[in-house]
């Protein structure tokens, strides 16, 4: 599945590079977005609240309830507690849990527990082979892999994984590091840069298009047509 990417800072569309909300290109209303996508033909969004990731919590909730009436969406960014994701979930497809999966294990066990595997994914966001957390301005310290080998014992089904150093680069995901990846529905994300980025990541999940289709690089809609 192709999956177009709408990240939310301040009510606006933007695009961080490499993670850094201090290099962020604005590309417009997130709804006049979404739109657009659906006219395309876009099935599903990916949608980051890159405020709540940062602060901890939701900073752009009515924006993603508004956009979820468009288009069936996964949302992250600032999920840490039950009662953020039951509020998502109502409304969302499915809820990304990120930094909480590392710092709570016990809350992402238990949303998993009472809303089944379906509606959760992992996103493990990944820096020098280390997962980072709070909207990717912290190291963790904890291996990807060993981490992504206890998301499975948890019950995980599908995970989101990007390569930080990659995102909004237009260099092309890191393949090797998917490559090690075995026994989890795995979505790439970060670094598409071109339509045989796409193509290539059809042996996977599903691939997050962003900063490829906001600069020009990728004719979504002809992606989409093929998918």
């Amino acid at each position: 599945m192709i999956i177009p990417a709408i990240d939310l800072c301040g009510g606006e569309a933007v695009r961080l590079y490499k993670g850094d909300y201090n290099q962020k290109t604005v590309y417009g209303n997130p709804i006049d977005i979404a739109q657009k996508f659906k006219s395309m033909g876009a099935e599903y969004l990916h949608i980051v609240d890159l405020d709540g990731a940062k602060e901890g919590s939701p900073r752009n909730f009515e924006t993603i309830k508004e956009i979820s009436r468009i288009l069936p969406i996964q949302v992250g960014g600032g999920i840490r507690d039950i009662k953020t994701a039951k509020e998502y979930l109502q409304f969302a497809d499915r809820v990304i849990i990120g930094t909480a999966a590392v710092e709570k294990p016990d809350f992402l066990k238990k949303i998993i527990e009472e809303k089944g595997a379906n509606r959760v994914v992992v996103g493990v966001d990944v820096r020098n082979g280390k997962v980072s957390t709070g909207g990717w301005l912290s190291d963790s310290g904890v291996d990807y892999l060993e981490f992504i080998e206890g998301l499975k014992k948890t019950g995980v089904q599908t995970i989101i994984v990007t390569d930080i150093s990659r995102d909004g680069t237009l260099t092309s995901p890191n393949w090797d590091m998917y490559d090690g990846i075995s026994g989890v529905n795995v979505i790439v994300s970060g670094g598409v840069s071109c339509e045989a980025d796409i193509i290539k990541a059809r042996k996977y999940k599903g691939v997050i298009v962003g900063k490829a289709y906001y600069e020009g690089k990728v004719d979504l809609e002809k992606c989409l047509k093929n998918e």
